[in-house]
């Protein structure tokens, strides 16, 4: 029987397509679950794999989705059984190996998470890879002594994806946050999620000569990274954490050491593609507990399978605000 997926491909003349067709589960690659996708995602990685590849694709046609969340319909590993819900985030699926947008996927049993309870599918893609790195950022933060009351808690890029999942759990946990966004029409949106101030992109993306300013902030997640992130880290409080998630403001950090080694400055790297089962288990945890869902009403922009190329420019383009929740069988 056939399925529905979005396949995207690559012509002789390297002009690269994506559309709705329908596959036979033949073509699906080999693993030891398959799944009946639910619900999937949208993140900037599939914004690439639906455009050019950016380097991610590696192999013509490809069906993207780096996150899914669904039901377990035949298993040849004795963790997982037909019918236990799961959700995948990273491991390079939707990148180098066919991902979540289409009906049914196969995978690794390695890479699946159980659904936490108290999570449905289509919550856990409103959490997505996003949300997922989001709340490794807090844990970090609080692994290095982020505590509520200790000052304010600064996000940059507060409106993306990653930014809002942190603003509201960090809110919810208690912490004063403070919104960094270039897009002032999102001042509402983010007082929504919880966050008590904001700060205009230009205010703080502005390269200075002095390596440390003022001491403002007790712990930042950044996922900007570039001039912005340099400018951050001459900011930070005594002994205080930068969780790096991110680099939409570029990869370069024009920065000094003087912040480490005068104020004892953290700059704590966070991966989430290839994060350990544990740590995974222990992230999915936490967000089932401290994430307020209410909050996730208003990020989710809804989806079909359909309306991703477009959004896929979109996200690349920075347009898409908080998260959108594809629908593989709307």
């Amino acid at each position: 029987m056939s399925f529905n997926a979005l396949v995207v491909d690559k012509d002789e003349a390297g002009a690269v397509s994506a559309g709705v067709e329908a596959i036979t589960e033949d073509r699906l690659p080999e693993g030891d679950v398959t799944v009946a996708v639910e619900y999937s995602t949208l993140n900037y990685k599939d914004g690439l794999c639906l455009g050019s590849g950016g380097g991610l694709v590696r192999a013509w046609p490809h069906v993207p989705g780096i996150d899914f969340a669904g039901t377990v319909e035949t298993s040849s590993d004795p963790r997982y059984a037909p019918g236990d819900k799961v959700v995948l985030t990273g491991w390079r699926v939707g990148e180098v190996r066919w991902g979540g947008y289409a009906q049914k996927a196969r995978v690794m049993a390695d890479w699946l998470v159980p659904l936490p309870q108290g999570l449905t599918t289509r919550d856990a893609m409103a959490v997505g890879t996003a949300g997922f790195t989001a709340m490794l950022a807090v844990m970090a933060l609080e692994d290095h002594g982020l505590k509520p009351g200790g000052g304010p808690v600064l996000v940059t890029g507060a409106a993306g994806g990653v930014g809002s999942v942190a603003t509201a759990i960090l809110a919810k946990l208690g912490h004063e946050v403070v919104a960094v966004t270039g897009r002032p029409e999102t001042e509402a949106y983010l007082k929504g999620l919880g966050a008590s101030r904001i700060v205009a992109r230009a205010d703080i993306a502005e390269t200075v000569k002095r390596p440390l300013e003022s001491e403002t902030w007790a712990g930042c997640v950044d996922a900007v990274g570039g001039t912005m992130l340099a400018r951050v880290l001459g900011q930070m409080k005594y002994g205080a954490s930068v969780a790096a998630v991110g680099l939409a403001g570029g990869a370069a950090l024009p920065a000094t050491v003087v912040p480490f080694l005068l104020r004892a400055v953290n700059l704590l790297g966070i991966d989430s593609v290839m994060r350990p089962y544990e740590d995974r288990v222990r992230a999915w945890s936490r967000i089932a507990a401290d994430l307020p869902m209410d909050k996730l009403t208003g990020m989710v922009v809804p989806a079909r399978l359909a309306d991703l190329p477009e959004l896929g420019k979109a996200i690349l383009a920075g347009e898409v605000r908080g998260r959108v929740v594809v629908d593989v069988n709307a």
